[in-house]
């Protein structure tokens, strides 16, 4: 489908249902019999439960199957700092995604301030209602100051644009390493973009927290707009980029994104469209491995890249092969995250996931290094590792 014509198409369908939520009740509500259960006077016994027990909301109330969607709209897709309205649309479609695909009741939550405090705090004030929380379209480095001080809250937290997105990167990449027929452990990266999903990446493929079934790659360079990152860097750095800058780029190397992409055998681009050209693809090793991921135009188109001689490609979108979507981590990851009561989503359950969904192509090859969301039961087995790594 042409992307104006989605545009458009799009536009009369919210257009048309007025959103793609609604409320449905999960028992009839015709007789004052059905009224006396559903609320007044049945209703107290269950609130006098919950007083006594507050664990008791995971056997009365939505709380054991909902998740909560919270934005401030401070980085839409790849739009921007739209706002809360303007983020409602997406948060919606997170929601019906979390029902298709987690068999999970979302509902969005959209915070008028920007502020990382005021998120918090009413993250801290609603967290009653809900059995998880999906931080989603928040700007870094404030999405870090929000999701590592909710960690306490009780219920799984966990930023998406991070963490959704650096899962199934590693699964698709675990693959793409056993299409192009090299070691993961062996495996030079260069990393365009340093916020939310770059830094998390970055992290995942270090494996750091576990090291069953995953060796950290050999190497990565993280750039910005800035260029390298690299120790002692004085120019547009934060507490995360100089944190990562020493996990990171082993040699220190200074310069371009060119420049950390001359004879690395893996580019991963969470950024801006149009940086990478088909001679910085044929600057890398042999068999180049791109993830152009950035949405809905990529740092390189894919026919740009396989001119530069990439023997795998990677793209966020839904018309090329091998489409790297947050859909496929999401869902099982707070299914799985519910079922198993956790408190928090860690290190190891992101790793099970990834390696669970990298399992799921039994013989990867260059067009196929990750299953479609579509794919009958891969969000049960996201789930159930989850479930595993969580006990």
């Amino acid at each position: 489908m042409p992307k104006n014509d989605a545009y458009r198409r799009s536009l009369a369908l919210h257009e048309k249902h007025k959103g793609k939520l609604a409320i449905v009740s999960k028992f009839p509500l015709n007789t004052a019999r059905d009224l006396a259960l559903a609320y007044t006077p049945g209703v107290a016994e269950p609130c006098r439960r919950i007083a006594k027990n507050p664990d008791d909301a995971y056997r009365y109330t939505i709380k054991a199957n909902t998740v909560c969607v919270l934005s401030d709209g401070s980085k839409v897709l790849g739009l921007g700092r739209l706002g809360a309205a303007a983020a409602i649309p997406v948060m919606e479609g997170k929601c019906i995604l979390f029902k298709r695909f987690g068999k999970l009741d979302a509902w969005p939550i959209c915070v008028q301030s920007q502020k990382p405090a005021d998120i918090i705090m009413v993250a801290r004030n609603i967290a009653p209602v809900f059995g998880a929380l999906n931080l989603e379209d928040i700007t870094a480095p404030e999405c870090f100051v929000v999701e590592k001080a909710l960690q306490d809250l009780g219920i799984p937290v966990m930023h998406d644009d991070q963490h959704g997105t650096a899962i199934v990167i590693l699964a698709a990449l675990i693959n793409a390493a056993k299409a192009v027929g090299k070691r993961f452990s062996e495996l030079r990266v260069a990393i365009s973009g340093a916020g939310a999903a770059g830094i998390a990446t970055a992290n995942l493929l270090s494996c750091l927290g576990d090291s069953k079934g995953c060796e950290p790659v050999k190497d990565i360079i993280l750039c910005d707009t800035a260029g390298i990152i690299y120790r002692g860097r004085k120019t547009n750095m934060d507490p995360y980029k100089e944190r990562i800058a020493q996990r990171t780029n082993k040699r220190n190397l200074k310069g371009t994104l060119a420049d950390a992409m001359k004879g690395a055998d893996v580019f991963i681009g969470v950024s801006a469209p149009g940086l990478v050209t088909p001679a910085m693809v044929r600057s890398m090793a042999k068999k180049p491995v791109v993830f152009a991921l950035a949405n809905p135009v990529p740092e390189i188109m894919p026919e740009d890249a396989k001119k530069g001689g990439a023997a795998v490609i990677a793209t966020g979108r839904s018309d090329y092969p091998n489409q790297v979507n947050n859909v496929l981590a999401f869902p099982g990851v707070f299914r799985g995250a519910i079922d198993a009561k956790a408190r928090r989503i860690t290190d190891e359950m992101k790793l099970a996931a990834a390696l669970a969904l990298a399992a799921e192509i039994k013989k990867p090859r260059a067009g196929k290094i990750i299953p479609s969301p579509f794919d009958p039961g891969v969000h049960e087995r996201v789930a159930a590792a989850i479930k595993k790594a969580a006990r």
